[in-house]
């Protein structure tokens, strides 16, 4: 089947699956996904296929070829700016959806204002020192909006090691809170999914509603 669906049979579809009343809530998301590495873009994938309504993808980057060994890009897609080729590949799974993109780097500068339009951050970066200063930003600019974010997820570990952690009222965390990359054990496509998963449910259950984890 060849042939591009409407956006009312896509509405029925996940109608059928979710609910009506679910996939309103869920439809009328709002989300912001700070890096589209090995976990925003499996984020952004997770997001799109239940319908969230409004995705912000933020990142500076290409695709490279050591991404492919956990992020949500293809051969063709290297060298391409990471939010180019993720909304490309966002759209053929919905068509429908907003999704707005910003190809920037997260700098101390511009996180007071990119994130304005959003209920809900997803911290998703590889850089330690990044992820603490969206964390700070967030606080410091936007103290009433959620905070999703990910720590800890590197290697093979167990996988019933990655949990979800409410932090404070506004602040979640998700991951093992100490497996960093090294040699041997670096970011690997399952645990890191698995990492994403946690992140993306946690949105999920945000926007219908749901606050403990």
């Amino acid at each position: 089947m060849n042939e591009k669906l409407t956006k009312e049979e896509i509405m029925a579809a996940l109608n059928e699956r979710h609910s009506p009343e679910k996939q309103a809530l869920l439809s009328e998301g709002r989300v912001a996904i700070a890096g589209l590495g090995g976990l925003g873009s499996n984020i952004a994938f997770f997001l799109t296929r239940i319908g969230v309504g409004h995705l912000h993808l933020i990142d500076f980057d290409r695709v490279d070829i050591t991404n492919l060994n956990r992020q949500q890009y293809r051969m063709e897609h290297i060298g391409r700016y990471k939010t180019e080729a993720l909304l490309e590949e966002l759209r053929e799974i919905n068509p429908y959806l907003e999704v707005e993109t910003d190809c920037v780097r997260v700098t101390d500068e511009n996180v007071g204002t990119l994130f304005h339009n959003e209920d809900i951050i997803c911290e998703a970066f590889d850089c330690p020192e990044a992820k603490a200063m969206l964390v700070s930003g967030v606080g410091e600019y936007y103290p009433d909006k959620i905070l999703v974010a990910g720590s800890g997820m590197a290697g093979y570990g167990r996988s019933n090691e990655i949990v979800t952690r409410k932090i404070n009222e506004h602040f979640y965390l998700c991951g093992d809170a100490h497996t960093e990359p090294v040699k041997g054990r670096g970011l690997m496509a399952p645990r890191v999914a698995i990492c994403a998963a946690h992140e993306a449910n946690m949105i999920t259950r945000l926007i219908l509603g749901e606050e403990d984890v």
